[in-house]
């Protein structure tokens, strides 16, 4: 065999699609590491009074890395509510996996509702504040849709299980239902925004009063 026809072995090392993976992993975990670092000015701030170089100026990051990574506030704003959003959805999952009876599920419901607003009302009241500036603002408005979506669905998932577990029929569809529980919800922000004492009481008190209301008599 000539040294023209030896076998070359291949070149030792990650293949290609692997790097590139690894640095869009990089790139990706940076604009989560400034999605959190900024949720926290956003939240405190609301949609309007906020601007990248106000999120550089409170977190560790410069505002020419802020800016590399997200190339204007909305994309920045919606990265961070998604983010958000995408953990919020999760929440009621054990909610409606562990509880045996629908006393117990509207019990452990409205108990989670509360548990969120008292710890995270300035990501509630951030949402709110995004979901209508996309009524003025046509370049949120998909993503503030598709985001309300994820939320319908989760609403959807505790109320078919309270369903099951009542033996009753939902009598609403999911739109309308999930209406219902955020307008609820959105009440209970406001109030506790305000500093009212009766705030989180009264979200309990009327999250189990409405979950009964949904099913068919």
């Amino acid at each position: 065999m000539n040294a023209s026809s030896t076998p070359v072995a291949p070149p030792r090392g990650k293949p290609r699609g692997r790097s590139v993976r690894s640095r869009e992993e990089k790139y990706d975990e940076r604009r989560t590491q400034l999605a959190e670092s900024a949720l926290a000015t956003l939240g405190e701030l609301g949609y309007a009074r906020t601007s990248l170089r106000e999120i550089a100026q409170n977190s560790e990051f410069t505002h020419g890395v802020v800016h590399y990574y997200f190339a204007s506030k909305i994309e920045l704003i919606v990265h961070c509510v998604r983010y958000y959003k995408a953990k919020c959805v999760t929440r009621y999952d054990d909610v409606v996996a562990l509880s045996t009876t629908a006393e117990e599920l509207a019990e452990r419901f409205a108990d989670k509702l509360v548990e969120t607003l008292a710890d995270e009302a300035p990501m509630h009241r951030l949402w709110y504040d995004l979901r209508t500036q996309s009524m003025f603002d046509v370049e949120l408005r998909d993503d503030v849709m598709e985001i309300d979506k994820t939320l319908e669905a989760m609403i959807w998932r505790v109320l078919t299980r309270y369903s099951e577990l009542a033996g009753r029929p939902v009598c609403f569809d999911s739109p309308t239902a999930y209406a219902l529980l955020d307008g609820v919800f959105e009440k209970a922000v406001l109030a506790h925004l305000a500093e009212r004492p009766e705030a989180l009481v009264d979200l309990r008190r009327r999250a189990l009063g409405v979950l009964p209301v949904l099913l068919a008599t």
